[in-house]
């Protein structure tokens, strides 16, 4: 048992990091108008996200998610001191993945029409968002991890017995 739990811990610190640099390198780039203009298409097709750009334009709405992004980088590298700080992250790394997942119905250009349409993807919009499946897996198993081992209290803890 304590074997596995050295495997275990040591496998979340791996993905721990891992998100962090994600969300590091994500967010800076966030400040430049190359990702700004990048990100601007999804964000505009978008049901969920189109009033960003509404209320704080291209350059304000990307912005405004590099801040969110370096706050969750922020969150997974403080949780090598906190665990509650560590579920934060991980719960807002799961959030953000499974936030840009939703592109992938609502972006023009997912589907790649001269391979047949879907299920084929294209390279640059398609196959750019499908990595965000396994970045939001990565983050769930963080998450599990990370809240298996924190005693919040018990209506948290039942919400991930839930997902056992």
């Amino acid at each position: 048992m304590a074997q596995h739990n050295a495997f275990t811990s040591s496998n979340a610190k791996f993905l721990q990091w891992s998100l962090f640099v994600v969300f590091l390198w994500f967010g800076a780039m966030k400040f430049t108008n190359y990702e700004a203009q990048g990100i601007a298409p999804f964000i505009a097709n978008s049901p969920v996200m189109s009033w960003l750009h509404s209320l704080f334009g291209v350059r304000g709405a990307s912005t405004f998610i590099g801040a969110i992004e370096l706050a969750t980088a922020a969150a997974l590298a403080t949780g090598t001191f906190s665990r509650g700080a560590l579920v934060l992250g991980a719960a807002m790394s799961c959030a953000t993945f499974a936030l840009t997942l939703t592109f992938f119905v609502s972006t023009p250009g997912v589907a790649e029409s001269t391979a047949g349409g879907f299920p084929a993807i294209s390279a640059p919009i398609g196959q750019f968002l499908l990595k965000d499946l396994v970045l939001l897996a990565a983050s769930f198993v963080l998450l599990r991890t990370a809240a298996a081992n924190w005693k919040p209290g018990r209506r948290v803890n039942a919400i991930f017995n839930f997902f056992s």
